[in-house]
């Protein structure tokens, strides 16, 4: 497959939806820092594959992905300590640590294909 633009990258779609469920989860907590800083992560997964990819540049791709694959570990970070200071579920946990998980893996096969 071709990837035409950042929109058809899996990752990307991945890190999309793993945004807004983060969104949705945190918008009423009311530990602003916490859940800005967890928001401002997830977002950053995506505007990074996103800002990598408009580069037109391998090098340049690559260097963004992996600042997105440490944006998910700081998701998956930060999700550990709102499971602990009980801000989200355990299932809420699981589902979200399993989606960045996933989207870290995809990032991994994306930059050793560069």
């Amino acid at each position: 497959m071709i990837i035409e633009k950042f929109e058809d990258i899996i990752a990307w779609q991945k890190s999309k939806n793993l945004s807004l469920e983060i969104y949705k989860i945190f918008s009423s907590n009311k530990d602003y820092s916490f859940r800005d800083q967890i928001q401002r992560a997830g977002v950053s997964v995506m505007n990074n594959i996103a800002e990598g990819f408009e580069r037109r540049g391998d090098k340049e791709l690559k260097h963004f992905l992996f600042i997105a694959k440490g944006s998910c570990g700081e998701v998956r970070s930060m999700l550990y300590l709102a499971l602990e200071l009980k801000y989200i579920t355990e299932k809420d946990f699981e589902k979200m640590y399993n989606e960045s998980t996933e989207i870290s893996k995809i990032l991994s096969g994306f930059i050793k294909t560069l």
